[in-house]
């Protein structure tokens, strides 16, 4: 069952640093947050770390808020995303650029991608530039017509092990996973939040970003077909 409350929790993982913050959903005001530092000299993140950190907190959120954390955000810094660049194009016959038609294409290059990512899971789909006739638009100019238009793609991965081993630490906890960012992607994203990390996140969770593909998570069961996959145009 997908549990609806009036808050969000994100945790960022690093080798160096983890910290949880939890924030009211529409004001997105912070309700908690703590954080440690890890001064072991490792590039990779210690999961007995990690589990004695959400040990020493989850209570502690959870006493806090009266109410229990069901799933969680991970905001991650890690070499271990991989980054895939996509260029697709289609021809448009001198025709409006409908969303069905760009929903297709961003179809298309998620099956393309998906077929060279291996076992790994896309976090971030993002649109970097729109070339239309051949002109560059940062954003979708919507019912423009062309003969040919094309999209550069960005796909942000990472590999399910990965992703697995950090679910299976959660579930001791009996939290489920909700979404996953890369922190340096998170960073790149210029807004006055830029200095609250999760609160940024959370934001874009949130369709900050309008050139960047929604990917609804598996806890949101009730979404119909088109909304599971791209929550974009909304």
């Amino acid at each position: 069952m997908d549990i609806d409350t009036n808050f969000e929790t994100c945790l960022f993982l690093s080798s160096h640093k983890l910290a949880i913050g939890v924030y009211e959903k529409q004001s997105l005001k912070k309700l908690f947050y703590n954080e440690i530092q890890n001064n072991q000299n490792s590039s990779n993140l210690n999961h007995d770390f990690l589990n004695n950190f959400l040990e020493k907190n989850i209570f502690d959120v959870e006493k806090g808020l009266k109410d229990f954390i069901e799933n969680i955000n991970l905001i991650i810094e890690s070499d271990k995303f991989l980054t895939i660049k996509i260029s697709i194009k289609k021809n448009n016959y001198g025709d409006k650029i409908t969303r069905d038609k760009l929903v297709h294409l961003l179809n298309e290059a998620k099956i393309s991608c998906k077929k060279t990512i291996g076992d790994r899971r896309i976090t971030h789909m993002v649109i970097d530039n729109y070339l239309i006739d051949g002109k560059n638009y940062s954003i979708f100019p919507n019912d423009l017509k062309c003969d040919l238009f094309s999209l550069d793609l960005r796909f942000i991965c990472l590999g399910n092990d990965y992703i697995q081993n950090l679910e299976n630490v959660l579930k001791k906890y009996q939290i489920s996973l909700k979404h996953i960012l890369n922190a340096d992607y998170v960073k790149s994203i210029e807004n006055e939040d830029q200095g609250d990390l999760l609160k940024m996140s959370l934001k874009i969770i949130d369709g900050f970003n309008e050139n960047e593909v929604l990917i609804i998570p598996k806890l949101s069961k009730n979404k119909g077909f088109f909304e599971r996959f791209f929550n974009f145009f909304s």
